[in-house]
């Protein structure tokens, strides 16, 4: 049976009565102090959600208990993780992020361990057939991406890790500017954990007038590609900067500045609304009374917003599971198969991950969700440029071959 319009809040978990079987075990791993991206609120925010749930009557009278991880970005330590968690019994790993998508995968799956709401960083995750993605990933942001430079640049610069994943950035990115009649932009690779990107900056900017624009996706290293941007000559460029969700975030904006940034102006594309949208309330809510002091939380970091996300699906989802059946990571895998229309609270479309929610794209099958906001740089403030969601499935279907 198809689950479909769950309330919110911390009822009854169906699959066991009491403490009699125990807590409902989860892992949700994320890389800490390595040289690439670091997603360290990802990790704060499971355990914020733990204490949330527990405090108000756990799940149903189970205690969620999550198990956290570093995965160092390296492949040998996510499979230790995934060990972990099958040591432990995990029924599920939520709200996660890695870049070593072909070794998380293949150990999950070994495993029969779901992966619920990982943050799309790879394209392994829209392969698997135990991911649950809660968002497009990187090719929706990216899609996305071209199409809103399209209607502002003439032309584009891009600069992207000199990675696997990163290969895959400028398809998606070409595919959203081609769907507004905008030619291709022009590729840039970097390296990922650089010091300073003089050399790329430099090539970006190019002749430097104010009708180009230089889009910059490097995960934690935009900051320092952008800083490196700044330092160009004697005056700051004319182009206009853009990235995605992040890369860029209302963060590092306030670190540049606030309205005074040289990332004013700037254009990002996102999964969410903006944190300053009144739909995020609860998970700010949990974060004030759970995690106030934990300084590794910022509401408007993607992952800890991805990582929300995935934790109050997969509470809604085991809600809403037959009462007489055992939560094991089987039957949490059988019921997101039979999930659809998820209402997140305008946070996302409504979710599903039956046959007819997912767009069925080459080498992306597991993706459902390809719609993105558009957001502006405005006084120092991340607001949205456009109302509403914009749906990029044609751009992706294009970008995949489906067209």
């Amino acid at each position: 049976m198809a689950t479909s319009a769950l309330l919110s809040g911390c009822g009854v978990l169906p699959g066991g009565s009491g403490d009699s079987q125990g807590p409902v075990v989860v892992m949700t791993w994320a890389p800490v102090d390595t040289k690439a991206t670091n997603m360290p609120g990802m990790i704060a925010m499971a355990q914020a959600f733990e204490r949330y749930v527990n405090d108000n009557g756990g799940l149903g009278g189970r205690k969620l208990k999550v198990l956290t991880c570093n995965e160092r970005n390296d492949s040998v330590a996510v499979a230790k993780c995934v060990q972990q968690a099958a040591d432990a019994h995990a029924v599920a790993v939520v709200g996660s992020y890695s870049e070593q998508g072909r070794s998380f995968t293949t150990a999950l799956e070994s495993n029969d361990i779901p992966y619920i709401g990982g943050y799309g960083i790879t394209q392994d995750e829209f392969l698997s057939p135990l991911s649950y993605p809660v968002n497009g990933g990187v090719p929706a942001l990216l899609a996305g991406s071209g199409a809103q430079l399209a209607a502002a640049c003439k032309k584009v610069a891009f600069v992207r890790p000199d990675t696997i994943t990163g290969d895959q950035f400028p398809n998606f990115l070409n595919h959203g500017l081609k769907s507004m009649g905008h030619n291709p932009a022009r590729d840039l690779r970097a390296q990922d954990d650089a010091t300073e990107y003089t050399g790329v900056a430099e090539q970006a900017v190019g002749d430097n007038k104010a009708s180009n624009c230089v889009s910059a996706v490097l995960g934690d290293h935009t900051s320092t590609f952008f800083d490196s941007l700044r330092r160009l000559g004697d005056k700051p460029p004319k182009v206009r900067l853009s990235s995605v969700i992040g890369s860029v975030q209302q963060s590092l904006v306030n670190a540049t500045g606030g309205a005074n940034s040289p990332l004013e102006n700037a254009l990002v594309t996102d999964w969410y609304p903006p944190a300053s949208d009144p739909k995020w309330a609860e998970m700010k809510s949990v974060i004030d009374k759970y995690a106030f002091s934990d300084d590794r939380i910022d509401v408007a970091d993607p992952g800890v917003q991805t990582t929300w996300i995935a934790y109050s699906v997969f509470a809604k989802v085991l809600r809403a599971m037959d009462k007489n059946t055992k939560v094991t990571a089987t039957t949490v895998e059988k019921a997101f198969d039979h999930t659809t229309a998820l209402s997140t609270g305008g946070l996302t479309p409504d979710l599903g991950w039956t046959d007819t929610d997912l767009l069925n794209l080459p080498d992306h099958s597991r993706l459902g969700d390809a719609k993105v906001t558009y957001q502006v740089v405005r006084n120092g403030q991340l607001v949205q440029q456009t109302g509403g969601f914009v749906d990029v499935t044609r751009t992706l279907q294009e970008a995949t071959g489906a067209l």
